[in-house]
């Protein structure tokens, strides 16, 4: 990628921020207090286990998203109720704001890219890179915000502070706030409430179903495991070195749904870990016993690549650490659960299942 961005801890929480009602995920504290500020130099992190990203990868391709054939023609006014209670009436999608990277993708898949008029700090595609920025280390600034115009406001429940979402919804600025996304089953949803606050639900439907078929094709092409074997036990890693964070995925880490669609075991929720994250100990690390370890590509930057990984305590003793095995994906783009997401589990696939053969 080529945008300078922070990105807090995913999971139940992914913004450091304060959510709609104030309250902070468990690592929202942690996470804000830290301010965390890295610098994304490439999208490619090279591993030990695979080929470096190239512009024929699914990796570098997820820097653009690819809109529907037909731009669609909003149907309003509509009324629709927001994830947090509000029945909201959109009269005009003439300018819109979407304040998460994954709903900005939605939105632009959808074919309603022109009428965008700002960008999260996450939107990290391509296509949105000359939008103006309205957030600040994830949190959103309601007057840059409403200084835009917007006719129509998207947030999720963990966009935060709660004062800027009040402020924003005060000046009489129609905003719905959509789930967020933890799982593949919430893709479907995701595209329907975004189709829908749009006045463009036929557009949903097509992409919704289109999205579908890729993820369904991609599935398919899981190979199965080798003479016999059993699945691969995958690790998910939240790391940024600079601050010295790093933190191993449990079962709502958000990364659990995409593992296994790749016909892996995620390690973290195996091994008995039911929250979102907790803090890398070897005895941690020796119970999760990962055959590989996934990250996002900034936070294996941030630690100095895999060299700098295996530094941490207890990932050499892993077989993942002693392998090397080291998967890496784009931050902007890993958990979106979006129209991407069939590139997100290509590339898992392609680098947990090498085509050499080269697997130990």
């Amino acid at each position: 990628m080529r945008f300078s961005q922070d990105f807090a801890p995913p999971g139940a929480d992914r913004r450091p921020g304060r959510g709609r009602a104030g309250a902070r995920g468990p690592l929202g504290i942690l996470a804000a207090a830290l301010a965390l500020t890295l610098a994304l130099t490439g999208c490619g992190a090279g591993t030990d286990r695979g080929a470096p990203a190239t512009d024929s990868t699914p990796e570098a391709a997820a820097d653009r998203i690819e809109p529907l054939a037909t731009t669609p023609r909003p149907q309003l006014p509509v009324t629709v109720k927001s994830a947090d209670g509000a029945e909201v009436t959109i009269a005009s999608t003439d300018r819109i704001v979407p304040l998460t990277g994954g709903l900005s993708e939605i939105v632009f898949t959808l074919g309603l890219g022109k009428r965008v008029v700002a960008r999260d700090i996450t939107a990290t595609f391509e296509q949105a890179a000359k939008l103006p920025v309205v957030t600040r280390a994830h949190d959103v600034s309601a007057e840059s915000v409403l200084s835009l115009k917007p006719t129509v406001v998207l947030a999720e429940t963990t966009t935060g502070p709660a004062e800027a979402i009040d402020q924003i919804r005060d000046a009489g600025i129609p905003l719905v706030v959509v789930a967020p996304a933890k799982q593949l089953s919430d893709v479907g949803r995701r595209i329907d409430t975004v189709a829908s606050a749009l006045g463009v639900p036929e557009s949903g439907t097509e992409l919704k179903s289109r999205t579908r078929s890729r993820i369904d094709a991609v599935r398919e092409s899981v190979p199965a495991p080798a003479d016999g074997g059993g699945k691969p036990r995958v690790a998910f890693l939240y790391l940024r070195g600079s601050a010295s964070v790093y933190l191993l995925g449990g079962r709502e880490s958000g990364a659990s749904s995409l593992l296994e669609a790749a016909g892996a075991v995620d390690a973290g929720k195996a091994s008995g870990l039911t929250k979102d994250f907790t803090a890398i100990t070897s005895e941690a690390l020796a119970k999760a016993a990962p055959d590989a370890i996934l990250v996002m590509t900034k936070g294996l930057e941030s630690v100095g690549g895999v060299d700098g990984l295996v530094k941490i305590p207890g990932i050499a003793e892993t077989p993942a650490g002693m392998d090397r095995r080291i998967v890496s994906v784009d931050d902007g783009v890993l958990l979106n659960y979006g129209p991407r997401t069939d590139r997100v589990l290509s590339e898992l696939i392609a680098q947990l299942y090498p085509q050499d053969g080269a697997d130990k």
